[in-house]
């Protein structure tokens, strides 16, 4: 029976990432909603900088946990797999480096229409980079063997 338990929470892992993939997409659509609205309005103004700054935290939130808990145990497990992890880390710091203009943007109170731009530009990267993680690392996340808490790990949405 343990082997059971063992092999569903193995299989789990490409199930978190997928979760936790579709919760930033959708995160993403909500925020690009609010934006795309551009009222004036003072309160409208707070909620569009709140949904870019949580988006923004829920998407760094997750590239850490990977670059910290995850790609190391896959590393450990997988070492033919160190040049897609490579291409994965330097997408997490494009992204980080587009997330932090998107900050300073939101920060600035810049109007809607410049915050839309640079959430289109995080919109493109995240899209690729979780479409090629996906297509490189679900099959292996079936079998990872990583005994951690996922929301620590792919970060709690």
């Amino acid at each position: 029976m343990p082997a059971e338990g063992g092999a569903t929470r193995l299989v789990a892992w490409s199930n978190e990432l997928r979760r936790v993939h579709a919760r930033l997409r959708e995160a993403l659509a909500v925020t690009r909603e609010a934006l795309a609205a551009g009222a004036p309005a003072p309160a409208a103004l707070r909620d569009q900088l709140l949904y870019c700054h949580g988006f923004c935290t829920a998407l760094a939130a997750h590239h850490e946990g990977e670059d910290r808990d995850l790609f190391p145990a896959i590393a450990e497990q997988y070492p033919h797999l160190a040049p897609t992890l490579h291409a994965l880390r330097q997408d997490h710091s494009m992204i980080s480096h587009l997330l932090a203009g998107l900050q300073a943007a939101a920060g600035a109170t810049a109007p809607p229409a410049q915050l839309l731009r640079h959430l289109e530009g995080v919109a493109a990267i995240m899209e690729s980079h979780f479409r090629y993680e996906e297509r490189q690392l679900l099959t292996v996340l079936e079998t990872l063997a990583l005994d951690a808490d996922p929301d620590a790990v792919l970060g709690p949405l």
